[in-house]
């Protein structure tokens, strides 16, 4: 399948900023599954300052706003061929050791609601990857999909025990799970285009494990299926914070609004 994907981020800042940097992770990467056919990021109100691919393998950007600036507008477009691998990425890469994906995070520290789901599951399966399948059941139906209920700092025990959140919640908790239960784990950043619409309000998140058997591994626990041709990956890492699409900080005396807008199509 070929995918066309669109993504802005618009800052608006109510008094002109003195300083701004922000990191973007913004660029798929080619990779089992997927091949990236072009892309390009635009700037306005900003300058690239640097760009490089960091521990987890992730392109990334460095960009300071203006000096003076009202607005910043980031631009990320282009085209990306998928396959369905069933969620199957394969043999591990890069240049972070396998092992550093069983690591606990800030974010994906387990805490008793967490070890509760990965207890509950028991031992009688075949494989691990049917382990894994019946993990992303239990969390979904513990914590159900509910927009607005969350920030990008709550952590994952935190929506466990809430028993809400969106797709970034739901990732984390998966992660933090499997890690729990002895498996390498990694948050996934990116694109799904959806049967029903293709103007969305933000990226997507789901998860990644590594089985001896088959490499790394999608699960979309959200949609529950692992990631198919409809899915773009972008960045990977322990958590939210190391895939964010874009992060960053400013100084000035004003408020700042976020929008974000994005296309996927075929």
């Amino acid at each position: 399948m070929r995918l066309k994907i669109s993504h802005e981020t618009r800052y608006e800042f109510s008094q002109p900023v003195s300083y701004a940097l922000n990191q973007l992770r913004l660029a798929p990467k080619s990779r089992n599954g997927q091949k990236v056919l072009s892309w390009d990021v635009e700037i306005e109100g900003g300058v690239k300052q640097a760009e490089f691919v960091d521990q987890f393998n992730n392109q990334t950007m460095l960009v300071s706003t203006d000096p003076g600036a009202t607005t910043l507008l980031v631009k990320a477009y282009g085209e990306v061929e998928t396959e369905d691998k069933s969620g199957v990425v394969g043999k591990h890469g890069g240049a972070t050791p396998l092992w550093f994906y069983e690591r606990k995070s800030e974010l994906t520290k387990p805490g008793p609601t967490i070890r509760k789901i990965a207890n509950s599951l028991g031992s009688d399966f075949d494989n691990d990857v049917d382990r894994m399948h019946a993990l992303a059941k239990a969390i979904q139906a513990n914590v159900q999909y509910e927009t607005g209920t969350t920030e990008v700092t709550t952590t994952a025990e935190e929506a466990a025990a809430a028993g809400h959140g969106v797709c970034q919640d739901h990732a984390q908790i998966f992660v933090s799970a499997a890690r729990y239960l002895g498996y390498p784990a990694r948050y996934v950043s990116g694109y799904l285009m959806m049967n029903d619409r293709v103007h969305q309000d933000a990226s997507h998140a789901w998860a990644e494990v590594y089985v001896d058997a088959l490499g790394w591994v999608g699960f979309d626990i959200s949609n529950a299926i692992s990631p198919d041709s409809r899915y773009v990956a972008v960045a990977t890492g322990l958590d939210y914070d190391d895939a964010a699409p874009i992060s960053g900080l400013s100084f000035g005396p004003g408020a700042e609004t976020l929008e974000v807008t994005v296309q996927v199509q075929q």
